[in-house]
């Protein structure tokens, strides 16, 4: 069993170690499936979900859920240490392994260069990355108003991430990636994964099962009680 940091030093020196293990290279050459995650929260309580999409069609191929409750106090720049052992858990649960990991948060734009879809693709060893709603670090040039504009996300001189538009006139999204996989595959992803609204399908879809599970009887929650994240 894989033992987990109790303290913000020792998740510090975990992270340095995982980070040793990222590998930077391009996406897959082909891909069947890609998996989103996300996490749900209602109090201390959360709701972990992998759901996996046939990228062809982006319907849904597999889905596996877990409730449990943080694995960590909240830290800026350690969040990933709350939601990984969850999300671990579901993709264990999983029928259909996905080619690549999409998360609700950040790759390589963070602080140490090592947010939650950085920190599962070394886990998993499975092509990660990010798309975050919001920015973590970095500045970045207005970005065009049409589908697919885009604009590097800089911090302290290097590109970490791309700001990209996925629907026209609409808040563009924070693209970033992982392991094994480069920005520019990243963000080609993630247009095909919007097809309709900003999010990709992958992270609309795990953020309902989460939230669904979390609301089910079993999950003991209540409806206007699930709490938003905090930062990757």
């Amino acid at each position: 069993m894989r033992t987990w940091p109790r303290t913000p030093e020792e998740a510090l020196a975990t992270q340095e170690v995982l980070r040793s293990r990222l590998i930077s290279a391009p996406g897959p050459a082909e891909i069947d499936t890609v998996a989103g995650l996300d996490v749900a929260y209602d109090g201390d309580r959360l709701g972990a979900a992998v759901v996996v999409l046939d990228y062809a069609d982006l319907s849904v191929r597999d889905t596996a859920v877990v409730l449990g409750r943080p694995a960590f106090p909240y830290v800026p720049g350690l969040f990933a240490f709350r939601e990984v052992p969850a999300l671990l858990e579901a993709l264990e649960k999983l029928t259909v392994r996905p080619d690549v990991l999409i998360c609700d948060g950040h790759g390589v734009a963070h602080p140490r260069r090592f947010g939650l879809a950085a920190h599962l693709g070394v886990l998993t060893d499975l092509p990660a990355f990010g798309v975050g709603k919001t920015r973590l670090v970095g500045e970045f040039a207005p970005v065009g108003e049409e589908r697919g504009d885009r604009s590097p996300l800089i911090d302290a001189g290097e590109t970490v991430g791309a700001v990209l538009r996925t629907r026209a006139r609409v808040k563009p999204v924070f693209v970033s990636a992982g392991h094994r996989m480069d920005l520019d595959s990243a963000c080609r992803m993630t247009l095909r994964l919007t097809p309709e609204y900003r999010l990709p399908e992958t992270t609309r879809a795990a953020d309902r099962a989460c939230r669904d599970l979390l609301l089910t009887p079993s999950g003991a929650g209540r409806p206007g009680t699930l709490s938003p994240k905090g930062t990757h």
